[in-house]
């Protein structure tokens, strides 16, 4: 009997071969990995979404909320003002000039940009004088000053009945308005606001100095 020199290699068992069923259930469990890593991600990103919105709602309600500006008469002085000689009574035809020292205060992190300031000087409930101020800006948390000055006309407080009690006592009672109109803009908020503020004064006719100032602001959105 000749023996070959090639050996039959034996086969395979049948258990070892790869069967329809185990590929399908490690294409399910492959899916399975791959659904959880997909859920896992899309979370992660739901989560810092959430976290950015939540972020984003706090500064708008605390930094980046807009505050009200506030404007200040910081002080009036009396620039000029004609007595006929010997006496405190104002000198007919002639004008009282009075410097008002206005202050407007941005406490919000973005600049407020205000239009023409106007200011209304009053004797006794009558309009005696009135001036307009330059539109500016305010930088962020800052606080902007400026001057303005009011002729008063004389003859207007000539005509009142109660002027020579008051120049008499040496004091004359006076009251102004100042109006203030502007917008801040931060972010996706444009907000605009008006500030009026009203301050009843006292002038001393003799030394020509402001007694006894006091102020009342508002805010109009």
């Amino acid at each position: 009997m000749v023996e070959t020199s090639e050996q039959v290699r034996p086969l395979a068992p049948s258990a070892d071969r790869p069967t329809s069923s185990d590929d399908e259930e490690s294409a399910a469990v492959s899916t399975g990995i791959r659904r959880k890593r997909f859920i896992k991600c899309c979370g992660c990103a739901a989560a810092l979404l959430l976290i950015q919105a939540v972020i984003i709602v706090i500064l708008i309600f605390t930094l980046f909320r807009v505050r009200d500006p506030i404007i200040r008469m910081n002080g009036v002085t009396v620039a000029r003002l004609d007595l006929i000689s010997g006496t405190n009574t104002p000198r007919p035809g002639s004008n009282m000039t009075l410097n008002a020292d206005v202050s407007v205060k941005n406490p919000n992190y973005a600049s407020f940009k205000y239009q023409n300031t106007t200011t209304v000087l009053y004797y006794r409930g009558v309009v005696i004088g009135e001036a307009r101020g330059p539109a500016g800006r305010a930088r962020a948390r800052r606080t902007m000053r400026m001057n303005v000055t009011v002729d008063v006309i004389t003859d207007r407080i000539l005509s009142q009945p109660d002027l020579g009690s008051d120049v008499n006592s040496g004091l004359l009672s006076m009251s102004t308005f100042t109006r203030v109109g502007g917008r801040v803009k931060m972010l996706i908020v444009n907000r605009h606001v008006t500030v009026t503020m009203n301050c009843s004064m006292t002038v001393n006719i003799t030394s020509q100095g402001i007694q006894h100032q006091k102020c009342k602001r508002t805010v109009k959105l």
